[in-house]
């Protein structure tokens, strides 16, 4: 997918001011897989940073040892080791105090999914809970498919991309078996369910700020009746509402994790009403935005949130 991969030592572009660094994933070359798998200390210094950034791509974090906090997006989780969390591409997230982190990374865009489609769905919702922990038993399983993910990815024998997209699914079956697990794998869909993962990963980003059930529809080629169909078929919820989720969700990533004013952001989040936007986010959260920073801020080690809408 363009723009998600970059050559190694490839410097992370200046993020305008205020702005979380977006970095995206290292590839050995325009023809290599999307992927990488490794220790801390394999992928390097970004795999533990203390700064709040962004991906273009997911990952899979496994720790098996060391102390510290993993913040991702408004949650603050102690490491506990053995312990998952699934960072999906957008989330925000760093480190604070980490020692002696040990334990596997596995990182991959979005296109490496194209064997199992449905594991997107599977890891938007994975990530949208805090952490997964495995039992004993589970744990020794997942450390041993970590460890064949790491020796195919750096064997690169014939046909290694193939085995490692079929491992990575593996082990995005074995994650939504964990506790706390938001369900089961989603039964193979059909246009419906397939226009409602494309609505989802529409409004994903920032730039989706301020746009209406009417303009996505269009850019999905559909009828904003039939988006609403399938939108409510696969969620539950309308497109209204989770066009409304991922606003106020982009403007909680901007209040706690950048130092943009309150005007900024409601500029940003597609409001040119300050007052309006302070409004809207008070309705949403109970809070006004003021509030919420001082609460949410990175140095508040009191900080429990829950994580966004999944």
């Amino acid at each position: 997918m363009r723009a998600t991969t970059v050559p190694p030592g490839t410097p992370c572009p200046a993020p305008s001011p205020g702005d979380v660094p977006l970095h995206r994933l290292e590839v050995a070359g325009p023809g290599a897989a999307p992927f990488a798998a490794g220790s801390f200390e394999a992928v390097g210094p970004l795999s533990r940073a203390d700064h709040p950034h962004r991906h273009t791509f997911y990952e899979i974090v496994h720790v098996t040892g060391g102390s510290g906090t993993h913040v991702v997006d408004l949650a603050r989780l102690p490491v506990r080791p053995p312990q998952l969390t699934v960072i999906r591409p957008g989330q925000v997230h760093h480190w604070e105090g980490g020692r002696r982190l040990d334990g596997t990374l596995v990182l991959f865009t979005d296109d490496f999914l194209v064997d199992h489609p449905g594991d997107r769905e599977v890891l938007r919702r994975l990530g949208g809970l805090c952490r997964l922990a495995p039992d004993a038993a589970e744990d020794e399983r997942l450390r041993r498919l970590m460890a064949e993910l790491v020796g195919e990815y750096r064997e690169r024998a014939e046909g290694y991309e193939s085995v490692l997209r079929s491992l990575l699914h593996v082990l995005v079956v074995r994650l939504s078996r964990l506790p706390g697990r938001p369900g089961t794998l989603p039964p193979p869909g059909g246009r419906q369910a397939a226009l409602a993962e494309s609505f989802a990963r529409l409004i994903a980003g920032p730039e989706a700020a301020g746009r209406t059930v009417g303009e996505c529809a269009d850019r999905l080629g559909v009828t904003p009746g039939y988006l609403t169909q399938a939108v409510r078929a696969a969620t539950g919820r309308s497109p209204g509402r989770l066009l409304i989720e991922a606003r106020v969700y982009h403007a909680q990533q901007l209040l706690a994790h950048t130092e943009l004013t309150v005007r900024q952001v409601a500029a940003r989040t597609g409001f040119a009403d300050p007052a309006y936007f302070g409004r809207f986010f008070r309705r949403e959260t109970g809070v006004s935005p003021g509030a919420f920073r001082k609460h949410h801020s990175r140095h508040d080690p009191s900080l429990e949130a829950t994580p966004p809408p999944a």
